[in-house]
């Protein structure tokens, strides 16, 4: 599971990379467009896809929250 998330998170920088070389990139403006939308739009679905991950492995007991100790007063 663990390298199913690095794996899911390098695509979406991947992603939000290729989105910014077609945004800055010259060319035909509609095509230019288009590419960055569907970049963008493919970081959206691996960033929910991640997110569905890590809530299903929370579900089968792959992970576990510990939450943030308090410290003694």
């Amino acid at each position: 599971m663990k390298y199913l998330v690095i794996v899911a998170f390098i695509a979406i920088i991947g992603s939000l990379g290729a989105a910014l070389f077609f945004m800055l990139k010259g060319g035909d403006e509609g095509k230019r467009k288009s590419n960055m939308a569907n970049a963008l739009a493919f970081r959206v679905g691996l960033s929910l896809l991640l997110f569905v991950c890590i809530l299903l492995a929370w579900k089968f007991g792959y992970i576990h929250p510990t939450g943030v100790p308090l410290s003694p007063k």
